[in-house]
């Protein structure tokens, strides 16, 4: 890595193809909105040889060109393949949107990668949810690698953005998290103000040689005497950081002893060490200039890539099972092995229809063969589906490979390689591609809970008939939406990750689906009950020629606890109601109800008793009693006092510890109760409190906002409560305008 002049192959035009396992590498670029995650990747495609010279290719695309601004908008907040070749090693590259609500697409670009690249703007510096990234890439011992960025901007330092991501990211071990190369600076150009020069190239603290970028193609030369005190005390903390690090024990004593290590073995344990996930170089990285070939640090970056980053055989498979759940052997990353393929996302394009982007973990993938496609869905945090079981035979169309708005033919797909797949009309995101004589289901990976209620109805009555179709194929394409059909409100809810994610959701519904929805206010299953005991006569007399309608009953109603429904009590004596009516009067009460006697909204948690009643030989019904026993429950609220309830929810907040109390204070002014705190790994705070739902719509935006990134959160209901009088009030004034 910097110790040789690299020869690389590539054209543009072309897409790479894989053989074997170990010609692969697969990265996902990970750093928030603004990083310059995109603008990097470009940049290595430029510098590989997959793009001209001004970043296009033979047809004059560029990568990030598709049909307009659409496509590149779309870039922003979906995950998208650029596949590179660098030394006969295929580089899939993974870019991945920077904005929180997208975090379903991050997910999917860490289960295709073995390795990350996590980017840092030298300008922004690092934000609280690439920390949290940074940490489950950690627990599952993902190898990672940072580029710092927009080292162009004034006032940027990478000494200082190192020592942020030494503190950030190096946990307990600052010294794994050092850089490989250092920054040299050119002339300031004259007329700027700040007077911050240019990085004009890299030196490299291993080789100590200077990979000199100030004529637009890379070059290397032996240093400048100025430069060597730069090098030495960087270059003495890498060498230790390395050794410390080295599976060779006696380097450290050979080391300490005086003796020089060669670059050769450094650079090896470097690499070791890389793919083991246990160091963390850091390089620095900017786009060719104008009429420039290639981009600074590109040439290092690619470098580290194909060879300190894992190969796909050397992380483990998914554990799979049969689809009846029958575990099965321990899968290998084998072109020659059982086909076990897995759909990482899946879009549907206006001109080649319904595309799968799909990740080959065993066997080889071939188009115009027959698979089985086997879904049980992906899974929330708590391990619950996402998703219905289904399964399918399916026959895979045309495998290409994605570059800007072109989809390049492939012949194949080896295990370990990523791919887009046509026409597999059943797949969704998470489902599993084997063969139809052998049938597997990988284990599913972790989907954020959408957490963002959004209300929605159709535009115009045009509209109503596509709206389940298109609303179907949005959550199939999108597993962190979530469609809700509410019983009690009688609203369809879209459940999405924040307020930009329900945008794009709503443009997509609209611009691929022709279906256009409102989106209207968010209403909870609100509930009544009686705070007091009473009694009430139901009379239901009317005659008016033939047979006449005649039922007359008395009833109590009487308070019960929390979640125990709607009880019903026979008290007759004497043969009052005859025993044949007494269901109906039950069938009645229970009937108003369900549909409230108050505001509208079910009645729940009291004991309706049937005490007395009167009935007639001849006009006495079924139907009679039914409205008798609906007459007396309403006739029992008119004289009652009627608590509203509202839903409850148990809220569970992690957030890191120096916002606890922020969070504390928002929670109380959401009419909330902290109920305990606890401390939680990796410097946060797990807040447990109860909520009422009507003050939580919103939270997944404002916790974010709250939080700074940092908080996350989960919540599930736990019982209904009296509301307090003036929110009761505003409430049975919004019904009543809604009724008016």
């Amino acid at each position: 890595m910097g110790d040789r002049t690299s020869t690389h192959t590539g054209a543009a035009g072309r897409a790479p193809v894989a053989d074997r396992p170990g010609s692969i590498r697969n990265v996902v670029l990970v750093g928030h909105s603004g990083a310059g995650k995109t603008t990097l990747v470009e940049a290595l495609a430029q510098t590989s040889g997959a793009l001209l010279r001004a970043g296009r290719v033979e047809d004059g695309t560029t990568v990030s060109d598709h049909d307009g601004i659409e496509h590149r908008q779309q870039r922003s907040v979906q995950l998208s393949l650029v596949p590179v070749e660098w030394d006969g090693v295929k580089v899939n590259l993974l870019d991945t949107p920077g904005y929180a609500d997208f975090t379903g697409e991050l997910r999917a670009g860490l289960r295709a990668a073995d390795a990350a690249l996590f980017v840092v703007s030298a300008a922004d510096g690092v934000d609280g949810a690439t920390r949290l990234v940074w940490e489950e890439c950690a627990g599952v011992g993902m190898p990672r690698a940072i580029v710092v960025t927009h080292l162009e901007a004034p006032r940027a330092d990478f000494e200082e953005m190192t020592d942020v991501c030494r503190r950030v990211f190096g946990g307990d071990d600052p010294d794994a998290v050092l850089p490989l190369y250092l920054p040299l600076h050119g002339d300031p150009p004259e007329g700027r103000p700040d007077g911050h020069a240019p990085v004009a190239g890299l030196v490299g603290l291993l080789s100590q040689r200077i990979c000199d970028y100030s004529v637009g193609e890379r070059a290397e030369r032996d240093p400048d005497p100025e430069h060597l005190p730069l090098i030495a005390g960087a270059r003495a903390r890498l060498i230790e950081g390395i050794i410390a690090e080295s599976e060779d024990e006696t380097l450290m004593d050979r080391y300490l002893g005086g003796a020089d290590v060669e670059v050769e073995t450094l650079v090896r344990d470097l690499e070791k060490a890389v793919a083991r996930g246990v160091f963390h170089p850091v390089l620095a990285a900017a786009p060719a200039a104008e009429g420039a070939r290639q981009g600074l640090g590109t040439v290092e970056l690619l470098e580290l890539v194909t060879r300190g980053f894992p190969t796909p055989g050397e992380r483990e498979v998914p554990p799979v099972t049969a689809p009846d759940g029958r575990p099965r052997p321990p899968l290998e990353c084998d072109p020659d092995g059982p086909l076990a393929a897995e759909v990482i996302r899946t879009s549907s394009d206006p001109y080649v229809g319904r595309m799968s982007l799909v990740r080959v973990f065993s066997g080889t993938l071939r188009p115009d063969v027959p698979v089985h496609v086997c879904g049980h869905g992906l899974t929330d945090r708590e391990g619950a589906p996402t998703g219905q079981p289904h399964d399918a035979d399916e026959r895979v169309g045309a495998l290409t490979s994605p570059f800007g708005g072109q989809q390049r033919h492939l012949p194949k797909a080896v295990a370990g390689d990523l791919a887009c797949v046509a026409k597999l009309s059943r797949a969704e995101t998470g489902d599993t591609l084997s063969d139809r004589g052998d049938p597997l289901v990988m284990e599913p990976w972790v989907m954020p809970d959408p957490l963002l209620p959004v209300a929605v109805e159709a535009h115009a009555r045009s509209d109503e008939d596509r709206l389940s179709q298109g609303l179907a194929r949005l959550t199939a394409e999108d597993p962190t939406l979530r469609l809700e059909q509410n019983p009690d409100t009688r609203q369809l809810v879209l459940w999405c990750m924040g307020e930009a994610h329900r945008d794009v959701a709503l443009e997509r519904l609209r611009t691929r689906y022709g279906v256009r929805v409102d989106a209207v206010a968010h209403r909870v299953a609100l509930r009544e009950t009686f705070a007091e005991r009473a009694a009430a006569r139901g009379r239901h007399v009317k005659q008016s020629g033939g047979h006449g309608q005649y039922a007359v009953c008395e009833i109590t109603v009487e308070p019960l606890p929390a979640g125990s429904g709607v009880e019903f009590a026979d008290e007759v004596v004497g043969g009052a109601v005859p025993r044949q009516f007494i269901p109906s009067v039950e069938k009645g009460v229970r009937a108003q109800a369900a549909r409230g006697v108050a505001t509208g909204h079910p009645l729940v948690d009291v004991r309706v008793t049937l005490v007395d009643g009167k009935a007639h030989s001849v006009d006495s019904s079924d139907a009679a009693f039914q409205t008798a026993g609906a007459l007396a429950l309403r006739e029992a609220a008119a004289g009652a006092r009627i608590h509203l309830l509202e839903p409850v929810d148990e809220v569970r907040v992690t957030v890191a510890d120096e916002y606890v109390g922020a969070v504390m204070s928002d929670l109380s002014g959401r009419r909330g109760r902290v109920v305990g705190t606890e401390q939680v790994p990796g410097g946060s705070t797990l807040v447990r409190a109860e909520v009422p739902q009507s003050e939580i719509g919103r939270y997944a935006v404002d916790l974010r906002s709250l939080s700074h990134g940092t908080g996350r959160f989960s919540r599930s209901f736990l019982r209904h409560e009296p509301v307090p009088r003036q929110v009761a009030e505003r409430i049975r004034g919004e019904a009543e305008s809604r009724v008016a």
